[in-house]
């Protein structure tokens, strides 16, 4: 055990980044320096500076007190009593107190000696020897060599170093010291908190499942779709196995060297089993575990390779060595086969979007440090935060907290994460300026929406919001909240939402006599589910046949087409009960229109009174033919420019969703 500590010491060192300022590189500079300093001041060719004058000359000088300072240097370089003078002496070309400095060098007698002795001016200084002044003439030579060494040749010896490194593994390793994740940070997945949960068990206590003969899975493979907090939980199972954690992305193993995603595999393995039990975790791995043979390029592409290294090497090391592989990836259908066999990756993971429990789990790990209201009921919120994932919740109580702090509250309300809720599912207000005519036909459109809902809904969709302030790309939108999380949808709410589609196309045409653009998005998502019941969920006379597969060939990771199995007859078949549908569904929606034409027009100039009305406003107008409760104005929260006009307070719009249906709320009036 100490001896991981002490590699998790050396690799935390080798992981930190580098310091500003060295102490080598300090000390280097320091030298360099010091070094500068002392060749100006103590070499010995500073001192022949002066005027050139004679040794006698400057002795009788010195007894005329012309000489102000000097100093007495014997040379050994020049033979026995041979004497360097320096000083200053007084300018014999000028009058005055100025003196110049001067220098004579010769032979200096005893009796000369004395005679400066006596004139108490010249000072006997060190003597320089040979060693000294080589040393000194040496020195701004070695100081070049020094500084072009640390400034070239090291620069180069690394760059070799990193030249010969593209075959070392990226993968970073998170060491103890860090912040570390529990099982208690991670919500909303418990079942695949509970397959993780041996493989913690197994790197806690080994032995105890060797005893009993059971082999710990090698790989594991977490599978859902982004912001489920697949990676959360990797790191989750490493802090709970207190063990290390190396992480790598699967973009990091290709290069545009070849082989070198191959050398990164076998190094990453080498390193997790130097530092066993570990937790190796690949992001992404579909970047390099796609399926072999598929997609452009030949069989032995880089990328292919890559995968080969990947294959052997988890078949290769033993699984009692203690490394454990977990990858994530949202792209499991285009993995190769041989990666998935048991063996390899013995276990799939599959943490799928929360439902209502887990999306209130989530919301209560992330709000920990949020000051909430008292009013805030996070099981409202997460009752209508159907489809959401986890990273969509976590932005959604952010964007909270922003919103509140941008209107000065001290905490967040309701109707701060109502805003939120908003922005994040239908896009941010947009403040334009439309005209009365614009704004009744907007009115009416979502007016027949919400009307035809509100007659057929049987309480699993009821209506929750009509606005008409544009949002997003949008003029405005009818929202709805289920109930509960809808798993299944019956013939029943389909055929519903086919006529809560058509009715503001209807509204328009009645009220109006004129119909508009604004419902383009409402065909395209009635002709979408129509079809959907037509040729996947066999809700025709046509029969329990699939029409249309998809051909199912991996191209890039997509599929490149849908093969047309069917014959020109039966494909008239199936545009004709299309057609049916739609027709059918069209004229239930107009007998409704036609028979409640006065709560459509109350609806509508609601909507242009108040531009946002509740659920139960729209209810009360149905059943009593007037609002009762309170309808609360939402004053923008943004600019002086907006706060002036007096219109387009709160909206929403909603998406139209390609691969998942229905969504939960209805097509927003959209203009071409």
């Amino acid at each position: 055990m100490a001896d991981n500590e002490n590699n998790n010491k050396r690799n935390s060192l080798k992981n930190s980044p580098p310091e500003r300022l060295q102490p080598k590189v300090l000390v280097i500079w320091l030298a360099i320096f010091a070094s500068i300093v002392a060749l100006w001041y103590f070499n010995p060719g500073s001192a022949g500076k002066g005027k050139a004058m004679n040794i006698q000359t400057v002795i009788e000088a010195a007894q005329g007190g012309d000489v102000s300072e000097g100093a007495i240097k014997s040379d050994p370089t020049g033979g026995k009593d041979w004497v360097v003078l320096t000083g200053k002496i007084k300018n014999p070309e000028r009058s005055g107190a100025e003196s110049i400095p001067f220098r004579a060098e010769g032979r200096l007698t005893d009796e000369n000696f004395a005679l400066l002795q006596k004139t108490s001016v010249f000072k006997e200084a060190r003597a320089s020897t040979l060693l000294t002044q080589f040393l000194f003439s040496m020195l701004p030579f070695v100081l070049i060599i020094g500084l072009l060494y640390f400034l070239f040749v090291r620069q180069l010896k690394n760059a070799g170093r990193g030249a010969m490194s593209f075959g070392k593994s990226r993968a970073k390793m998170l060491t103890r010291d860090r912040e570390r994740l529990s099982f208690k940070s991670v919500a909303g997945c418990d079942e695949a908190k509970e397959e993780v949960g041996e493989v913690v068990e197994f790197l806690r206590d080994p032995k105890k499942f060797q005893k009993m003969g059971a082999r710990i899975p090698k790989g594991i493979l977490m599978v859902g779709p982004p912001g489920t907090g697949k990676t959360l939980l990797a790191k989750a199972v490493a802090g709970e196995a207190d063990v290390p954690f190396f992480s790598i992305s699967g973009s990091d193993f290709v290069e545009m060297f070849v082989g070198v995603g191959a050398s990164r595999v076998r190094d990453m393995f080498e390193q997790g089993r130097k530092h066993a039990p570990c937790l190796v975790f690949i992001g992404e791995i579909d970047a390099v575990g796609r399926q072999r043979g598929a997609g452009l390029g030949g069989g032995n592409d880089e990328r292919e390779q890559t995968l080969n290294s990947l294959l052997v090497e988890m078949d290769g090391f033993d699984a009692n060595e203690g490394v454990i592989i977990i990858a994530a990836t949202n792209r499991p259908d285009v993995l190769d086969s041989a990666l998935l066999r048991p063996g390899r990756f013995d276990r799939q993971v599959y943490i799928d979007l929360p439902d209502l429990i887990g999306r209130e789990e989530i919301l209560k790990v992330h709000s920990k440090k949020l000051p909430l209201a008292d009013t805030v009921d996070l099981k409202t919120i997460a009752r209508g935060t159907p489809g959401l994932s986890g990273a969509d919740l976590a932005n959604l109580l952010n964007e909270s907290a922003l919103m509140a702090a941008r209107r000065n509250k001290k905490t967040i309300e309701p109707i701060d994460i109502e805003d939120a809720k908003d922005k994040v599912q239908f896009g941010r207000e947009r403040r334009r300026i439309m005209d009365d005519e614009d704004k009744k036909i907007v009115a009416y459109h979502e007016a027949g929406h919400a009307l035809v809902q509100a007659l057929l809904d049987d309480g699993d969709l009821p209506v929750h919001k009509v606005t008409i302030i544009p949002r997003g790309g949008s003029l405005g939108s009818t929202m709805f909240i289920p109930k509960k999380d809808t798993y299944n949808y019956a013939k029943r709410r389909m055929l519903i939402q086919l006529a809560c589609l058509m009715g503001g196309r209807i509204a328009e045409e009645i009220v109006l006599g004129d119909i508009t653009s604004g419902a383009s998005g409402d065909i395209k998502m009635a002709t979408k589910l129509a079809r959907q019941m037509v040729c996947e969920w066999e809700m025709s006379p046509l029969g329990p046949i699939a029409f249309g597969d998809n051909q199912d060939t991996v191209f890039l990771g997509r599929d490149i087409g849908k093969s047309q199995n069917v014959s020109e007859s039966t494909a008239m078949s199936i545009d004709s009960e299309i057609k049916k549908l739609i027709d059918e569904q069209y004229a239930r929606a107009t007998e409704l229109i036609i028979e409640k034409r006065e709560a459509l027009n109350l609806i509508a100039e609601s909507l242009l009174e108040y531009e946002t009305l509740e659920g139960k406003h729209v209810s009360e107008i149905i059943e009593f033919g007037e609002i009762r409760s309170e309808v609360i104005r939402q004053e923008p929260a943004a600019s002086s420019k907006e706060k002036k006009e007096d219109v387009e307070p709160k909206i929403s719009s909603d998406k139209d969703n390609p691969d998942t249906l229905p969504p939960p709320v209805d097509s927003a009036h959209t203009p071409a």
